[in-house]
């Protein structure tokens, strides 16, 4: 039995439903989110690199009106894809001549569910952003989600249909790990509920299943009571070696003296504004010695980043406890950047690297992201052929790097991973000014292609986060032995392949066939 708890305040539900043909002005609110986007907006994405055209845009208001339009499509011969924030990289949430529904306009209303085991869950809108959950869970509860991702103006179903990953997940496991029930419309216009006791096969195909076996209208995220503040905390290492080994040491660590939230990021061993020295240090505190660096370091170094929650207005307990845990890390003594933020800023903090790209014009610019899931014995190799010599020189944006584990992940779940329990997110976020100022995209798009063929022509034990891939065999190569189960769910829950073709895995045009 689920109990509905009334909140204190409750979000104001979106306007009446509008379905239309997509022709007006497409806008945005100054905060990143889109409002009721046109054809030409719903025409490309946050990658900016690939175009596709749709028939329509679709402003579903309800479930009901989600299996409406699948529905249609299914008896026009079209297509559907589903677009939350726009923020796909590689047009995943492109449909080209099809239906672009804009998850964004479903009904906003969230409300707090009471489980039986006297825990409680976020109920809320596929079309939610995270943002959106984390104000309203905080303000209405002083709740909040266990597993977040760094940017929170992504939607709850495009995380959930793909992954969804930060410095929590080693702890909590990722968003896809944090999820209860979810509300959908498969590939046949058939709306289901589903958790992992009821329909478990389906649930567990659309977690990082890429919207290929229905779209995700609501979800039952799990919540813990907010912390108040966190000391978060930056130091730098010259030795990779040395960083992995104190960063895996710390993700498997548990109990009182485990840390929060671990990630970190390799950046270039120079003055540059944007990849070198001055991207560690907070913008409030001291800035970056490079005295301190050993001679003889590399071109490249690394930051490990990490956070402990606490809430007591005092920080005498908190100083000891950090300066417990931070003496046997090996990193550089004097590089370390240590600053107290309320816990609401700490998970909001991409939103300024939002205003200043904004600023600058590379927000709106090409996107041509990558993102590897690298096992922890290839990653030193990994760092000599990519880091220190093809990205010696920086990216134009963060180079993420960061350990977690396999266990906390089901493997009953699309998500394809490294077998390795322990492996790294490389997440390479270039932030490029516009040609002739910056690089020529297709030009980085090669040394993305250069770092891909790299981890294959060494035999790395990786995956692609986020993929996107052109052919079946590529498909299928990724996915491994789980391949013939991804087919077999695209067949009994997406038989005639409307859902999803952004991501080029199946043919509308072409029948299913089981392997």
């Amino acid at each position: 039995m689920i109990a509905y708890l009334d909140p204190q305040q409750n979000q104001t539900p979106n306007p009446p439903s509008v379905a239309g043909d997509g022709t007006g002005t497409g806008t945005g609110t100054s905060n990143g989110t889109e409002t009721e986007p046109s054809i030409t907006t719903a025409s490309s994405d946050f990658g900016g690199i690939i175009h596709a055209v749709p028939a329509a845009v679709i402003h579903p208001k309800s479930i009901t009106d989600v299996a409406s339009a699948i529905r249609l499509a299914g008896t026009r011969h079209l297509s559907v894809a589903a677009r939350g924030n726009g923020h796909s990289i590689s047009g995943q949430s492109l449909s080209d001549g099809g239906l672009v529904l804009n998850m964004r306009s479903l009904d906003a209303k969230v409300e707090l569910v009471s489980l039986p085991d006297g825990k409680y869950c976020a109920d809320v809108s596929g079309g939610a952003l995270w943002e959106e959950v984390l104000e309203w869970c905080v303000k209405n509860y002083n709740m909040a989600p266990l597993s977040w991702t760094d940017y929170l103006g992504l939607t709850v179903g495009g995380t959930l249909s793909n992954g969804g990953v930060s410095g929590q997940a080693f702890r909590h496991g990722p968003q896809v790990a944090n999820v209860v029930q979810m509300e959908v419309v498969t590939g046949d216009g058939e709306c289901r509920v589903c958790s992992a006791a009821d329909s478990s096969d389906l649930f567990y195909a659309l977690l990082g299943g890429f919207g290929q076996f229905g779209i995700i209208t609501r979800a039952h995220i799990p919540l813990q009571p907010a912390p108040r503040m966190v000391r978060w905390i930056r130091v730098v290492y010259d030795k990779f070696e040395e960083y992995t080994a104190d960063a895996e040491r710390l993700v498997t660590r548990t109990g009182p003296d485990a840390f929060d939230y671990v990630e970190g990021f390799a950046f270039v061993n120079s003055s540059d504004p944007v990849n070198g020295w001055p991207s560690v240090p907070f913008p409030s505190g001291p800035s970056f010695d490079a005295g301190l660096i050993p001679v003889g370091s590399g071109p490249v170094l690394y930051c490990l980043e990490v956070v402990v929650h606490y809430n007591h207005q005092r920080n005498d307990k908190v100083d000891e406890k950090v300066d417990d845990m931070l003496r046997p890390l090996n990193y550089i003594r004097g590089l370390e950047f240590i600053v107290d933020v309320s816990y609401v800023d700490f998970l909001s903090r991409v939103k300024h690297v939002e205003k200043e790209a904004r600023a600058n014009g590379s927000w709106e610019s090409a996107h041509p992201w990558l993102n590897l899931f690298i096992a922890s014995s290839d990653i030193l190799d990994f760092d000599r052929h990519v880091f220190k010599h093809i990205l010696k020189h920086g990216i134009g944006g963060p180079m993420l790097v960061y350990p977690m584990l396999r266990r906390k992940w089901d493997r009953r779940m699309s998500v394809a991973l490294p077998e390795s329990e322990i492996f790294y997110l490389v997440a390479l976020l270039r932030f490029p000014r516009p040609y002739p100022e910056g690089p020529r995209i297709d030009e980085v798009l090669a040394q993305n292609h250069e770092i891909v063929n790299c981890c294959r022509s060494n035999g790395y034990d990786f995956k692609l986060y986020l993929p996107h891939y052109e052919t079946e065999s590529d498909w299928a190569e990724h996915f491994g032995d789980g391949w013939s189960r991804f087919v077999r769910r695209k067949a009994d829950y997406d038989p005639m392949a409307i859902l999803a073709p952004g991501q080029k895995i199946f043919s509308r045009a072409a029948p299913l066939r089981l392997l």
